[in-house]
């Protein structure tokens, strides 16, 4: 059985999110943190508050905004399992693939689906196209990927979760939503315990073993 392990990014290998860090440089911390929290919780759409974001943080140069989310800081113990299986790890993020595409590639190096966006030199255009991250899943399994365990904090991240075989909500930087839970099969709190859980199932599902 081929395996796929797909992780949220913010909040769940990162302990901390990313659009906060970036706008501090634009002192809009307190605007994007409640964008922020009221999509978590599902009272706006995701799409319509990742626009919303996006156009307030657009005036930062692209490369200031890549030196700052290089200095988010990573889950160690996710981030060990996810360097150990990087053929089964992809990471399923909303953000925007010209902000998080160095940093993934040098704390993960797995591949990942994001959100796209239009950029000339250092100016951020428009978003191109936002995530629908039941789209990564279907696309894992057109590539053959028959067991597909997905982990995550937010309500966007249900619409990965209903196409997935095994839900993991994880609470490790904020509270799961209540309908990410329901959905889930687990619930963990504790990294350690997190990455012991999918080594089990890696152990029991996986075709290399």
């Amino acid at each position: 059985m081929k395996i796929a392990f797909c992780f949220d990014l913010d909040g769940t290998l990162t302990n901390e999110e990313i659009l906060p860090k970036i706008a501090k440089h634009v002192d809009l911390v307190e605007e994007i943190d409640l964008l922020t929290t009221i999509t978590m919780q599902g009272q706006i759409t995701f799409n319509k508050s990742f626009r919303l974001r996006v156009k307030l943080l657009s005036t930062i140069p692209i490369q200031v905004v890549k030196e700052t989310v290089d200095k988010t800081k990573v889950n160690s113990h996710l981030k060990s399992f996810v360097n150990k299986y990087k053929d089964n790890c992809f990471i399923v993020t909303g953000n925007l693939d010209v902000w998080v595409n160095d940093f993934i590639q040098k704390e993960f190096g797995c591949r990942y689906f994001s959100s796209t966006a239009r950029y000339q030199d250092e100016k951020l255009l428009d978003v191109d196209s936002i995530l629908n991250k039941k789209d990564a899943i279907q696309s894992l399994k057109e590539e053959g990927y028959d067991y597909i365990v997905t982990i995550g904090d937010g309500m966007n991240d249900c619409s990965m979760f209903e196409m997935a075989h095994v839900g993991v909500a994880y609470g490790g930087v904020h509270e799961p939503v209540s309908t990410l839970v329901q959905m889930s099969r687990y619930v963990c709190y504790d990294a350690s315990s997190l990455v012991n859980l999918l080594e089990s199932i890696y152990t029991n599902y996986s075709n290399e073993n």
